[in-house]
């Protein structure tokens, strides 16, 4: 097997007083699974909505934590639609003129909402990966703002050009495998819920392989748990290398070859 690249790594959760130290960890850790690569976003502690103060200092919290790791982390520009004018300041100093390669959007406005769309548009003039959090609840705690894959799948219908990366798969991953399968442009992130049997073999049989990418949401969740999800799956050898690494690597490597980065 070849390096696990991982899509979706947070500062938060992990031991340590500075992001120095939480990443040095979070590579000590993923060292022993064999995890070479790690897309890290957002800060050491994070809220529902941000300021575009806390946007800042969270993303300046992820460049610290970079620092010493460009060789393996790769860092995403946190942003959100609530601050479109904030988010493309923070695209532009963090992605256009600085190292980061990708932007996250998390909560605070529902991503079916038309104001998001000049974040994704600056995005994807730069060629950077554009990850949308998604999660629909059972239990009625959905966050103010919060993106369910079918929000997803109306954006996705408005930039059909644009690859998008539908986080957690929206939690009740059935569900959510179902409210992108007609996006072609968007691809499920693995991470976050629980090592379920059969969510893997039904997003390769539903979505195909091209069109799946292995996630932890380290440290919300243990590497192990969630490498377990693609490890345990019931898929050939090949399905398993293009959700492990060859998927991402191949919606990055457009950023990457702009930014002289080798991978």
């Amino acid at each position: 097997m070849d390096e696990i690249w991982d899509l979706h790594v947070h500062l938060s959760g992990v031991p340590g007083r500075t992001p120095d130290e939480r990443m040095a960890q979070l590579i000590e850790i993923a060292d022993r699974v064999g995890i070479g690569r790690l897309c890290v976003y957002m800060g050491m502690s994070f809220t529902q909505k941000p300021t575009p103060e806390r946007l800042r200092q969270e993303n300046d919290e992820c460049l610290q934590a970079q620092t010493h790791w460009h060789h393996r982390a790769f860092g995403f520009c946190y942003v959100s639609g609530e601050h479109v004018e904030a988010s493309l300041k923070e695209i532009d100093r963090c992605i256009a003129n600085g190292p980061m390669v990708g932007i996250k959007l998390w909560v605070a406005k529902r991503c079916n909402d038309p104001a998001i769309d000049p974040i994704i548009r600056r995005a994807a003039e730069l060629k950077a990966v554009i990850f949308q959090h998604t999660w629909a609840k059972v239990d009625g705690t959905q966050f103010v703002g919060e993106s369910t894959p079918q929000d997803l799948a109306e954006l996705a219908r408005r930039h059909p050009d644009t690859p998008i990366i539908c986080g957690h798969t929206g939690g009740q991953w059935e569900v959510g495998i179902r409210a992108i399968r007609s996006c072609p442009n968007v691809s499920i992130d693995l991470a976050g819920s629980d090592p379920t049997n059969g969510f893997v073999e039904m997003a390769v049989r539903e979505l195909g392989a091209e069109r799946i990418i292995y996630g932890s949401d380290a440290g919300g969740r243990s590497f192990a748990s969630q490498l377990a999800k693609v490890h345990g799956a019931n898929i050939p050898e090949s399905a398993r290398r293009l959700i492990f690494r060859d998927n991402l690597r191949r919606m990055m490597l457009p950023i990457l070859r702009i930014k002289g980065i080798k991978a």
